[in-house]
């Protein structure tokens, strides 16, 4: 049996029928950005601002299927303090042992300058500052953080909140003129 067989000429229009395309691929991700970020205990608004660049930026990039370019991946290894292989999806592997220290110092320290911060009696101020000082002996980098918010996320005064990205429609305040 030879090819011509199987290939039909459409007759009416004097050309070979054009190839079925091939079924599209589920995406896979690329690289697990949003989840280094939630474990460094980093927002999406600190990480814009230690990259230079937008709030929607950011949030674009962090699609696991978004196809980066190496510059960016480098700017993010930079933003969130962990080894590039980190970033990428390798396998169902969890991320490195010493980053995911680092993210559980990060956060003990968070607890910690909180406790600070709040505390009314002169004995759990001490033991706090006590707990600080040990952390950063442990992990330098770790003395210039800052304690959980209290009441949400501060910004700069130039910056816009949630509300200015995401506007309400007219339609939502109804019509009470009446």
């Amino acid at each position: 049996m030879s090819i011509a067989h199987d290939i039909s000429l459409d007759a009416s229009l004097g050309h070979l029928p054009l190839p079925q395309a091939a079924p599209p691929e589920a995406k896979r991700p690329l690289h697990r950005l949003a989840d280094v970020r939630k474990r460094q205990g980093l927002s999406v608004r600190s990480v814009a601002r230690r990259m230079h660049t937008s709030i929607d930026q950011v949030r674009q990039q962090e699609e696991p299927e978004c196809d980066l370019m190496l510059s960016d991946l480098l700017r993010w290894q930079q933003a969130l303090e962990v080894p590039v292989a980190d970033l990428l999806v390798e396998s169902e592997s969890p991320l490195s042992e010493p980053v995911l220290t680092r993210a559980r110092l990060l956060r003990i320290m968070k607890t910690v300058k909180a406790i600070h911060e709040s505390a009314t009696s002169s004995a759990i101020q001490r033991f706090a500052t006590m707990l600080e000082d040990q952390l950063v002996e442990v992990m330098p980098e770790l003395k210039d953080v800052s304690a959980w918010h209290s009441i949400g996320q501060r910004r700069a005064p130039n910056e816009l909140g949630r509300i200015a990205e995401r506007p309400l429609p007219d339609s939502f305040f109804g019509d009470y003129s009446t």
